[in-house]
């Protein structure tokens, strides 16, 4: 009997212990698993001024489809890319390199840089240099055109961000198209009437800021921007251009600076009322345009070579509320604010040659939707 009594005390402890140590890996588990959700961070980041480092969060982390990964990565590689970044509430989530590129080395954004001209632009009437509703002339003088002075009148520097001065674009002669001699500036209809993409109305922003200012363009836009949120590259002199270039994160700040709505980390850079004006339709021929921003899921859209409105959003398979700075040969910063993304492309031309706009926005949505959905 009392080795009976011996035996189930026995087995009783054993029990207990068996439990024990089963509870106690059940509770670490839990608790590793309440660990792992709860070092996923959800507050904005702002990679430091001057510094390399940058916080990095992975796509298990996100919950993101790892299996299609590998697939993103060859069709960006086939597809002529350089560099490719994701950020996610700031940080970077995938950063990958091709043919030949690296972290260090520069691009060109080619029109993507119009986005950083459209903000320098919002900064100079911040600062109460000028006012975009005022007339351009106000600013380049009253020759910078070959219209009449009443034709000229009708133009404002509004008008230059939205692409829609009714000057002649000649988009089938592109020296006249990407000239800026008063010769080049032509009337085709009155300003505010007709969308056009035009190089040469563009450039003259720059001087719009320059003459408003007093400073050269380059160095008021590196003092107000460039340097303020820790990006690098420069404005370089081509023929009848000047273009932006950096290294691919530089691409990355301005496109979070642009997510947090014109503000890098406490210090507001361009103002509420303006950025919320550029990231909007600014007129109503293209629906998809505001201040040299591209605009996804509006009604209708125009392209670059071309006066026809095309019914439907401008990237099908990207987020409705998706806005872009986009460039020849593919440059792209995409900004999604509902999921807190920044995703930036550039690279040579993965297709036929755009000037913004192209098929192979949709076509890289689809790979980028097949893995963070």
């Amino acid at each position: 009997m009392l080795k009976q009594i011996i035996t189930m005390k026995k087995h009783v402890f054993l029990l207990f212990i068996a439990t024990s140590i089963l509870f106690s890996a059940c509770s670490k588990d839990t608790e590793s698993k309440e660990k792992e959700k709860e070092v996923i961070p959800t507050e904005i980041y702002f990679p430091e001024i001057g510094s390399a480092t940058w916080e990095t969060i992975t796509p298990k982390q996100l919950n993101w489809n790892e299996d299609n990964l590998q697939g993103l990565y060859d069709y960006l590689e086939t597809k002529n890319s350089k560099g490719f970044i994701i950020l996610k509430n700031g940080r970077i989530v995938i950063e990958k390199y091709f043919n030949g590129h690296s972290q260090n080395k520069e691009w060109n954004w080619y029109s993507a840089g119009k986005t950083l001209v459209s903000s320098t632009i919002g900064i100079a009437q911040e600062e109460g240099y000028l006012s975009i509703t005022n007339k351009s002339s106000d600013y380049l003088g009253a020759e910078w055109s070959s219209l009449t002075t009443e034709q000229q009148d009708l133009i404002t520097v509004k008008n230059h961000l939205s692409m829609s001065t009714g000057l002649n674009d000649y988009v089938e002669q592109t020296l006249k198209w990407i000239c800026t001699s008063p010769s080049c500036f032509d009337y085709e209809a009155d300003a505010g009437t007709r969308w056009a993409y035009h190089q040469g109305a563009f450039t003259k922003l720059k001087d719009v800021v320059a003459n408003a200012t007093g400073t050269n363009f380059n160095t008021y836009f590196y003092s107000k921007i460039r340097d303020k949120i820790g990006m690098n590259g420069s404005w370089n002199e081509l023929t009848l251009l000047t273009l932006y270039s950096s290294d691919t994160r530089s691409m990355a700040r301005w496109g979070l600076l642009i997510e947090n709505e014109g503000v890098w980390d406490s210090e507001t850079i361009i103002s509420k009322n303006y950025f919320d004006a550029m990231v909007n339709t600014s007129q109503d021929i293209n629906k998809s345009y505001g201040y040299l921003w591209w605009l996804n899921g509006k009604e209708s859209y125009m392209g670059t070579t071309s006066q026809e409105v095309i019914t439907g959003s401008l990237v099908p398979s990207a987020p409705d509320d998706m806005f872009a700075a986009l460039g020849a040969d593919d440059q792209k910063i995409y900004v999604v604010p509902s999921k807190d993304l920044v995703i930036v492309r550039c690279g040579e031309s993965a297709e036929e040659m755009q000037l913004g706009p192209s098929s192979f926005d949709n076509e890289l949505w689809g790979k980028i939707n097949a893995v963070i959905n």
